[in-house]
């Protein structure tokens, strides 16, 4: 269930930061890249399939990179499972702008839901050369 807070700026850092510390993290090795394929075309669904999405043209599937060839972007990705009844509202806004403050650049957020988890997980990416960095930011900030 999405949750609805009325609260101070300050209340919100402090309930995001227990929300940050509580989720369970992972981190996920190797790059990452988006294939792209004709709405009248969907993509294969394989075990290594970590998303996808479409818009009113195209299927964007999020599979391991095949190499550093080709024009596809590369990312390295992070996700987050939180645990059932924690309210989470506003964390994907609230940790993109500490990211983008710390690493320079924006990341992109794959929502999904996983009942048996909690419910609402997030597949973070960033560029694969910031990975690192990333999560040292995202480990700085469940440390407290």
């Amino acid at each position: 269930m999405v949750s609805v807070s009325r609260e101070t700026a300050e209340q919100t850092e402090e309930r995001l930061r227990r929300v940050i510390a509580q989720a369970d993290l992972l981190v996920r090795e190797g790059a990452w890249c988006f294939e792209e394929s004709p709405l009248d075309r969907p993509p294969a669904l394989t075990a290594d399939t970590l998303a996808v999405v479409r818009d009113e043209e195209s299927w964007s599937r999020l599979v391991p990179s095949a190499g550093e060839g080709g024009d596809a972007e590369r990312f390295g990705v992070f996700s987050f499972h939180f645990p059932e009844g924690l309210d989470n509202s506003g964390f994907v806004g609230w940790l993109a702008g500490r990211l983008k403050a710390s690493l320079g650049t924006g990341v992109f957020v794959v929502c999904g839901s996983n009942r048996d988890r909690g419910g609402i997980y997030d597949h973070w990416g960033c560029p694969v050369d910031l990975l690192d960095e990333a999560v040292a930011v995202v480990e700085a900030l469940r440390a407290g």
